[in-house]
């Protein structure tokens, strides 16, 4: 009764587990497709019948259990006997010991209860499979009794589970229906974007495979015209045509004009009636030249970077020392600066590449020292443009002396012809208060002695007009302080009223007495001939 007690709760907790495995399976596929979902159900309704299998397998293993209970039985049966072998086995031993009388009572006793022992294991070997028999029977009776509630109990389980699952299944199939139709216009929307991604990808990659192929074709076409500029500059004339271009371009770049500043392929002729023809004459103050000569060893250096032996390498590269040191040489000797006295001694060579003179220096450390002993100064790009840049900041220098000395003329002109000025604008002043005065005393000559007279014509009713009044003047003349404005400074006291302290002879034409009506007159009108007056 206990096995049909597990196995009927066995089977209810399947059923349960299967319930809620087909629950939750229908839960998690709520967001799959209707098709798929009812798949799922009907595999988990071969799942409820694969469990009901496993219940069948459950009561097959009962009845293997029942089987197990008959082979119990048959094997008590087999321990009665083995006890009754025993037992006779004993019992001849018994007759064997009452036969030879020759045993004590102790061994009778001892065989005596090793009899009863047996005979005690032999009650106890039938007791045992009498309820080995009753245990059988009892579990072939549940045996039935359970098959038949299994039947009768899995038949309408799987009945209802088969409906319950087919109405879930129906409401999810909808629900699942209603929650994939925005996925589905999303997914909609997702591929039509993704075909416009691809399509932009497409022409993407288009453009860009034009873009390598026009890099391709550019480096290609760069490459051929690097080796047809390399070819170019193993000539000599090419290299010497480059070196005077970028010579140029140096000169321009330090802020000089040509035929200003600095002139190319200027011919000149030494002390020694030698014909000199350097590449470039810069300009300095005082009438001083600068010579520059372009050299570009160039051939020695290309095949040392486009050999890859390094014992090859290591020869081109001493023959390019050679030629930068017989360069040094051959400048030194021809000695441009003796064209023109007063120049310094020195020529620059310049070496139109840093690349070359990095290389040059390193092969030949003392490089330097070596040209300055030849009176040769090297300079590639950076150094030379210093180097012009020093030149025309002296020329600057020189511009701002000169013009500084012609300020200084002028300032000295302008400071004379000032005083100059003064004096005359002084004797214009003295003129014009002589005239002032000559003027107030006509209008007060005029008003006492003849306006009296006049205005007596009125009272005798001669006229009615009324004559009008004659107003003096009475603003004074500003004089002349600024010692500037003076041609002697000397004078200036005087100007202003105080005799000076030893004053010049110049000094007396300042201080002359104020000019009267006739002076006046005199000077501005030459035809009219003042009368001869004595000054005072």
């Amino acid at each position: 009764m206990d096995n049909f007690a597990i196995l009927l709760v066995a089977l209810l907790v399947g059923a349960a587990l299967g319930a809620a495995v087909a629950w939750f399976v229908l839960r998690r596929t709520t967001d799959a497709a209707a098709g798929v979902e009812a798949e799922r159900l009907r595999a988990e309704a071969q799942g409820a019948r694969a469990e009901a299998q496993g219940a069948r397998a459950d009561a097959e293993r009962a009845r293997a259990d029942v089987s197990n209970a008959e082979l119990r039985v048959s094997q008590a049966e087999v321990r009665v006997q083995e006890a009754r072998a025993e037992a006779e086995r004993a019992r001849a031993q018994i007759a064997e010991a009452r036969a030879t009388a020759s045993d004590s009572q102790a061994d009778a006793a001892e065989h005596q209860a090793a009899v009863a022992a047996l005979q005690a294991k032999v009650v106890a070997a039938e007791a045992e499979k009498a309820a080995a028999v009753a245990r059988a029977i009892e579990v072939a009776a549940d045996r039935d009794s359970l098959v038949k509630e299994f039947k009768l109990l899995s038949g309408q389980a799987l009945d209802e589970q088969g409906k319950k699952a087919d109405a879930t299944a129906e409401a999810r199939l909808r629900a699942t229906d209603q929650l994939m139709t925005p996925i589905r216009e999303s997914l909609a929307a997702f591929n039509e974007r993704l075909t416009e991604v691809e399509k932009a990808r497409v022409a993407m990659s288009t453009e860009l495979a034009q873009q390598v192929r026009a890099v391709q074709f550019t480096g290609e076409q760069l490459r051929r015209e690097t080796n047809a500029l390399s070819t170019a500059l193993r000539k000599p004339q090419v290299r010497g045509a480059w070196g005077e271009l970028q010579l140029k371009r140096v000169a321009e770049l330090a802020g000089m004009l040509e035929h200003c500043d600095f002139t190319q392929q200027s011919t000149s002729t030494t002390s020694e009636d030698r014909v000199i023809r350097p590449d470039l004459k810069v300009t300095l103050a005082e009438g001083k030249f600068v010579y520059v000569d372009a050299k570009v060893p160039l051939s020695a250096f290309l095949d040392a970077q486009e050999t890859e032996d390094e014992r090859d390498r290591e020869h081109h590269l001493a023959l390019f020392a050679k030629n930068v040191k017989g360069h040094v040489d051959a400048l030194g000797g021809k000695n441009y600066w003796k064209a023109d006295p007063g120049t310094p001694e020195f020529v620059v060579m310049f070496v139109p590449n840093e690349a070359l003179g990095f290389e040059a220096l390193r092969l030949i450390p003392d490089l330097h020292e070596y040209a300055s002993g030849r009176n040769v100064v090297v300079a590639t790009p950076s150094t030379l443009i210093a180097m012009l840049r020093s030149v025309a900041y002296g020329w600057k220098q020189a511009k701002l002396a000169e013009s500084a000395a012609q300020v200084s003329t002028l300032g000295r002109e302008l400071y004379e012809r000032l005083g100059t000025m003064g004096h005359n604008v002084d004797k214009l002043g003295r003129a014009l208060g002589s005239a002032v005065k000559a003027y107030n005393a006509s209008v007060g000559s005029l008003e006492t002695r003849v306006m009296v007279t006049a205005r007596r014509f009125r009272d005798l009713n001669v006229t009615e007009a009324e004559l009008g009044e004659l107003t003096p003047i009475e603003e004074p003349l500003r004089q002349i302080a600024a010692p500037e404005l003076v041609a002697d400074a000397t004078a200036v006291p005087a100007v202003i009223g105080r005799k000076p302290s030893g004053e010049p002879p110049e000094a007396s034409a300042l201080r002359r007495g104020e000019p009267d009506l006739f002076d006046l007159v005199g000077e501005t009108s030459p035809e009219v001939a003042p009368p001869a007056r004595k000054h005072a």
